[in-house]
């Protein structure tokens, strides 16, 4: 008799491990197919929303239209021009004014976006405007390349341009006079250098210029001059000096330890919605995906 019930007992036991076997294996076979089917409808969703995106691009077109800094040239111009090739139905333009007429023009609506190498003034956020850092960019001293002098401190600097320092063997340079080169009022490099040197309202500018291509023309032909120009847009036609004993670059830009150094800045009307194409190259614009382009204009990235 107890063997008769061990033995129902075991069958019982081995009916329910079935049992069990059985509804593991189908809740398995249920939850694999739920996950291919999440899966599934996620790609499906994925792939719709990528395609939705590249008809989007597709169909962007118009024109955006930047004004000001002369200083962003270089960088203003591999942007659009990589943004032309990404949408070949929208046209880009850039008219180089100045930072002050680029800030004037879009408080006009003269334009969809402003250039400004400055931060903007409490005043002109007052007025309704916006400005967001796409850049970093050194402000160069330069002077023509047949000068012996390399390095001058920032207090060098500021009395250079105040005319309390006015001859080149001041310096440790030739016996000739300084001829100092600047930009004209309203320039954004302009108003950065007279920041940082504190030199605002009382430089002595042999010659006031409206480019920075003008500038270092300038000093390129004038072996006595001295002058500022953006680092983006130094070539070697003129002679980098080092402040302080640190030359400018990107990584000296970037850390700090290069002291003349400004913004970059896109301004737009704050509150108001940009076109489409507008908005598409400002978000292009302050995207990590075009660190290397603003690199390659001279420029520090900073995304």
């Amino acid at each position: 008799m107890r063997k008769s019930i061990a033995i129902i007992a075991a069958a019982v036991l081995a009916m329910g491990a079935l049992t069990a076997c059985g509804s593991t294996a189908e809740e398995t076979t249920a939850a694999a197919t739920t996950a291919a089917a999440t899966e599934a409808a996620s790609e499906e969703t994925e792939a719709a929303e990528t395609e939705a995106e590249t008809e989007a691009e597709a169909e962007l077109s118009g024109a955006v239209a930047t004004d000001g800094s002369t200083s962003m040239e270089s960088v203003i111009g591999i942007l659009g021009e990589s943004f032309m090739q990404l949408h070949p139905d929208v046209t880009f333009t850039y008219n180089p004014t100045g930072s002050g007429s680029g800030i004037t023009a879009v408080q006009e609506g003269r334009c969809d976006i402003g250039l400004s190498s400055r931060a903007l003034k409490d005043e002109e956020v007052e007025s309704g405007l916006k400005g967001e850092t796409v850049a970093l960019d050194g402000i160069a001293m330069i002077v023509n390349n047949e000068n012996p002098v390399s390095d001058l401190t920032l207090d060098q600097i500021a009395k250079i341009y105040t005319g309390e320092i006015t001859n080149w063997s001041e310096v440790g340079g030739n016996d000739e006079e300084i001829v100092l080169i600047g930009r004209e009022a309203g320039s954004g490099t302009r108003d950065g250098f007279e920041s940082i040197t504190g030199t605002e309202d009382l430089c002595q500018y042999r010659q006031e210029l409206t480019s920075t291509g003008d500038v270092i023309t300038t000093v390129s032909q004038n072996p006595a001059a001295i002058g500022y120009a953006s680092l983006a847009s130094v070539s070697d036609q003129v002679k980098t000096l080092t402040v302080d004993g640190v030359e400018p670059t990107e990584d000296t830009v970037r850390d700090g330890s290069y002291a003349i150094q400004r913004p970059f800045v896109l301004v737009t009307r704050d509150g108001e919605a940009l076109s489409a194409q507008a908005q598409a190259f400002y978000d292009y614009a302050m995207s990590s995906e075009v660190a290397d382009l603003i690199a390659q204009a001279g420029a520090v990235a900073i995304h």
